[in-house]
C-alpha cells in the first residue's frame, strides 16, 4: 500500500523557515519524481516544485524553497525560507508518474505564515 506522510508544517513569521518532510513507502521511491503542492485558503492547487534528479520550482517560490530527497530513507523533503504570508497553504506531497500525472497523495501539512 502506497503511503505519503507529510510532516513539518507549523505557524512562521513571515521571513522565517521551515522544512516540510513527506515519509514515503509501498513503492520504490528511488523510481518516481515527487511533487509538492499547495492549497491557499479558498483557492485552487498549486503546483509548487518537483524534483527527479533535478529540481524545478514555480517562479513564486524560485529561490526560496529547495526541494531533496533521501532515496535511503525513502524521504522527500521542501526547505522554505524567507517565508511570505501568501505561502499560507496546506502543502501536500504526491508521487508522479510520468505522462499520468500524479497518482497518490499525502494527506497534507498546514503552513501558516504570520506575525
Amino acid at each position: 500500500e502506497v503511503q505519503l506522510v507529510e510532516s513539518g508544517g507549523g505557524l512562521v513569521q513571515p521571513g522565517g523557515s521551515l522544512r516540510l518532510s513527506c515519509a514515503a513507502s509501498g513503492f520504490t521511491f528511488s523510481s518516481y519524481a515527487m511533487i509538492w503542492v499547495r492549497q491557499a485558503p479558498g483557492k485552487g492547487l498549486e503546483w509548487v516544485s518537483a524534483l527527479r534528479t533535478n529540481g524545478s520550482y514555480a517562479d513564486s517560490v524560485k529561490g526560496r524553497f529547495t526541494i531533496s530527497r533521501d532515496n535511503a530513507k525513502n524521504t522527500l523533503y521542501l526547505q522554505m525560507n524567507s517565508l511570505k504570508p501568501e505561502d499560507t497553504a496546506v502543502y501536500y506531497c504526491a508521487k508522479w508518474v510520468n505522462d499520468l500525472g500524479p497518482d497518490y497523495w499525502g494527506q497534507g501539512t498546514q503552513v501558516t505564515v504570520s506575525s
